[in-house]
């Protein structure tokens, strides 16, 4: 698995459509925050703004293009600068609309030839799970014309989500559910190659050099990994590796390394009944001890009181 795929498949990146939209003008919706997720909306027809922080600029959100806001953040989707405020709130305006949580939800004036057509949804992401790559992602990431930006199976997918969301066919939200994933993941990419070039942690993942070290961490996470052998797999020197590597992913090789394994292991404890030694070894240690020791430096608590209250919690 190459290297954000692992990075989103830890995440437990999992596709949820809220609606496909028929809002007609005068319109204004509050989207409410929510915990865990990345929002998104695709301008399947027509245009809107976006306001996300009342400190910046709206976004326009012309057709075709798509939309990720990052952290669940709470936001304002309407028609033009005269409607913003007030807004009505998402669920006012789901119960006035009549919307039952199938087909489309339709809202605004009869008779408008104003109309947009979106598709929303979000990302959510496994509860008790993290990466500095996706924490290093900006609020939002607006992309453009996004059909034409990604190539013509972008667009044929854009458009099969507009179809399906919400339509009568069998098995539809899902189809339109997954795909999504795979647009958030080729924004995420598209993001990387351009803009995150430059940004502290990205810039780790989209340097060839440090991409290939982290890759090789990715796919054998319990390996005996030494500052020598990276630097190989970089081919820079040990020295050169360190300090590029430290720079651009804002922490040192081996900090990084403890740090994925930790995660691996939290994952491990959650989701499975392996006994902890199985863990420890997957990870890279040769006692339960050590690993122990390790694990609890990071979250304060023994790995078998984690589990236990990872459990209970649900």
């Amino acid at each position: 698995m190459d290297l954000l795929s692992d990075i989103l498949s830890h995440m437990q990146l999992e596709g949820m459509l809220y609606f496909r939209t028929s809002f007609t003008s005068p319109w204004s919706v509050r989207m409410p925050s929510y915990k865990n997720v990345a929002r998104f909306h695709f301008a399947h027809r027509g245009r809107c703004l976006v306001r996300i922080s009342p400190d910046e600029p709206p976004v326009f959100l012309e057709q075709g293009d798509f939309l990720i806001i990052m952290r669940g953040s709470a936001h304002t989707l309407y028609c033009d600068p005269t409607t913003e405020n007030p807004a009505t709130r998402l669920d006012d305006v789901v119960e006035r609309s009549g919307f039952n949580g199938s087909g489309v939800l339709v809202y605004g004036e009869l008779g408008t030839d104003q109309e947009t057509q979106l598709v929303c949804g979000h990302f959510a992401f496994g509860k008790n799970v993290q990466h500095p790559f996706i924490d290093a992602l900006p609020n939002y990431i607006h992309i453009k014309d996004y059909a034409n930006a990604n190539g013509m199976w972008m667009e044929h997918t854009l458009k099969i989500i507009g179809n399906e969301a919400g339509g009568k066919q069998m098995g539809g939200d899902l189809i339109a559910m997954k795909m999504s994933e795979i647009i958030f993941a080729q924004a995420i990419r598209s993001y990387l190659e351009k803009d995150g070039l430059s940004k502290p942690v990205l810039a780790g993942f989209a340097d060839n050099s440090i991409a290939q070290a982290l890759t090789a961490i990715h796919k054998n996470p319990g390996n005996a990994w030494t500052l020598e052998n990276l630097s190989q797999i970089s081919g820079m020197s040990r020295t050169a590796f360190t300090a590029r590597f430290s720079a651009l992913v804002t922490m040192s090789p081996l900090k990084y390394i403890t740090f994925w394994r930790m995660q691996l292991a939290t994952q491990q404890l959650t989701n499975s009944n392996a006994p902890i030694i199985d863990i420890a070894e997957m990870v890279g240690y040769q006692s339960e001890e050590a690993f122990s020791r390790v694990f609890k430096r990071h979250y304060l608590k023994p790995p078998g009181v984690y589990r236990r209250t990872a459990i209970s919690e649900g």
